[in-house]
């Protein structure tokens, strides 16, 4: 179970009526959290691949989008 913290924090007005736009009042901080976790918390890396490898539709699109980075030899002589 995840423990919680209470943060108050300034920003300028447009800041933030476009959080409110676009994500909501009541999920602005999980979009905080969200955009802030992987530049200040450290995690295991071999669980985060492990954890995005479970997801098929992603590698189904990392797949497809590899192989179209690859160009057959055979035709460039």
């Amino acid at each position: 179970m995840e423990t919680y913290k209470k943060l108050t924090i300034t920003v300028e007005r447009p800041v933030y009526e476009g959080l409110h736009r676009l994500v909501g009042r009541g999920r602005i901080s999980a979009f905080l959290n969200n955009l802030a976790r992987p530049y200040v918390v450290e995690e295991d890396l071999e669980h985060a691949y492990a954890e995005m490898a479970q997801d098929e539709e992603r590698e189904t699109e990392a797949l497809e989008w590899s192989e179209n980075l690859v160009t057959d030899l055979g035709d460039e002589r």
